[in-house]
């Protein structure tokens, strides 16, 4: 993870740079945790990705090597990590310079604005045979309501562009040269806000999910490990590394 700051407005800007896809492991989710303790002291924070992916979701390819005891490992660092930005009480702005999919997607909806330089949006899990944890299904419920879940789950359909935009995946449009510039005035202008004020705002506007996920989280998150490490979902991700990924 790379994180660098502009000094002159006080944004951290931390950036995904994690192997082609900027996927989500246990490494790239830690430095992700990590970097935003180290930008603690900026007044907001933009997340963005490297070349032309923001993040391609979970490392398929790790899963596939790992198998059910790196489920066990990986598993409760994701959600941790997504909560991390989710609860974050600064600012958050995603600069979306390139496809946002499956736990990439969750990434995005974490944060508070979305700026859509380019790329598509989608949550596609389910195509690949894996139910997302709890705390992923409570971030996408907070930011996209809950009547749009089933036509964004089941699906796994992408969007980009206007359709993105349309459907309330993205905030507002940039030109894919100059997203991380919008994402980065957008950050500026709410990180002027009295940070107090914001933090207190932002909590009572997540509470209820917050709340969800800690209520549910001990019964629900083993139950989709299992689910993660089972043989038919393992040979479903070792079909689609060896058909899509390798």
């Amino acid at each position: 993870m790379t994180i660098t700051l502009d000094s002159h407005r006080d944004v951290a800007v931390l950036r995904i740079d994690h192997g082609g896809g900027n996927t989500l492991d246990t490494d790239s989710c830690r430095a992700l945790v990590r970097g935003l303790e180290e930008a603690e002291q900026a007044r907001a924070v933009v997340l963005t990705g490297t070349g032309g992916i923001f993040c391609a979701g979970v490392d398929l390819k790790r899963l596939d090597e790992g198998g059910a005891p790196y489920v066990a490992e990986f598993l409760p660092l994701l959600s941790d990590t997504l909560l991390a930005v989710f609860g974050c009480p600064r600012p958050v702005v995603a600069a979306l310079n390139g496809h946002a999919v499956a736990g990439g997607a969750v990434l995005a909806a974490a944060c508070d604005h979305r700026v859509l330089g380019a790329g598509k949006i989608g949550v596609t899990e389910l195509l690949v045979g894996l139910p997302f944890p709890l705390a992923a299904l409570e971030i996408l419920r907070c930011a996209y309501g809950t009547a749009q879940l089933p036509s964004l789950t089941y699906s796994g359909g992408t969007w980009g562009g206007a359709e993105a935009l349309a459907r309330g995946l993205a905030d507002e449009p940039a030109p894919p040269a100059e997203v991380l510039e919008r994402a980065v005035a957008v950050a500026a202008r709410l990180g002027d806000l009295p940070a107090g004020p914001f933090a207190h705002t932002k909590a009572q506007i997540r509470q209820p999910f917050h709340e969800r996920i800690a209520e549910y989280r001990h019964s629900d998150d083993p139950r989709v490990e299992r689910l993660w490490q089972s043989a038919e979902a393992l040979a479903a991700v070792k079909s689609y590394v060896d058909r899509v990924l390798r």
